[in-house]
């Protein structure tokens, strides 16, 4: 497969190099790494595989079905390490955390029973989480058959906006990219405001406990 696509970095190389020498199960295997590291952008591979269905090097129906699967098998391996971690180890980490309460633990695990099965869908759209999300869900064991149909609905979306439109776009697919990184910025700024005002809250709240003993 030729890479006429400017600039292609590292990881585009790579994931090329992979569907290359083993086709559509190269795109499969690229997405499970991208959910155990998250760091390796999904919104890089996924259109790549599109655009190498279009090339003709396996087919699209073959693209969807290995990078949905791929999506699966890395997420199940995180919800094996949430089981593995468990509740009890979970709050013997969390007791040991700077500014965190078990309260707080308590209350997210209380979240997570409520919206577990809403967090596990949409969570698979969503950059970074998508990964992690499938950690809380071993911890609390959500049905594995269930965590299963969740993770393979919300990836199969997910990864058939991102294929398809490497398809598509042929030889442009990198201009997903510049769109998903957008979103990713937005997610991550996201997440740093909300720790940031959970740190502040919190030492304010130890501050003023400290003032009045």
């Amino acid at each position: 497969m030729e890479t006429e696509a400017p600039e292609l970095n590292t990881v585009a190389e790579w994931a090329i190099d992979l569907m290359e020498t083993l086709g559509s199960a190269g795109a499969g295997l690229a997405i499970a790494l991208e959910n155990l590291f998250p760091p390796l952008p999904s919104e890089i591979i996924l259109p790549l595989a599109g655009f190498t269905a279009s090339r003709g090097t396996f087919s699209l129906a073959e693209a969807l079905i290995w990078t949905t699967l791929g999506s699966l098998v890395g997420a199940v391996a995180l919800y094996a390490l949430g089981a593995l971690l468990g509740r009890d180890r979970l709050r013997r980490i969390a007791s040991r955390v700077p500014l965190l309460k078990l309260a707080d633990v308590d209350r997210a695990e209380a979240w997570f029973t409520r919206h577990g099965s809403k967090a596990v869908f949409f969570g698979r759209m969503i950059p970074i989480f998508r990964s992690l999300i499938s950690i809380p869900a071993g911890v609390e064991r959500m049905p594995v058959a269930r965590f299963i149909l969740l993770t393979t609905a919300g990836s199969a979306i997910w990864n058939t906006v991102f294929v398809l439109a490497g398809y598509y776009l042929g030889e442009n697919w990198h201009v997903v990219e510049q769109y998903a990184d957008i979103l990713q910025k937005i997610v991550i700024v996201a997440v740093v405001v909300t720790a940031v005002v959970f740190v502040v809250s919190r030492w304010r709240q130890h501050s003023r406990a400290k003032a009045s003993a």
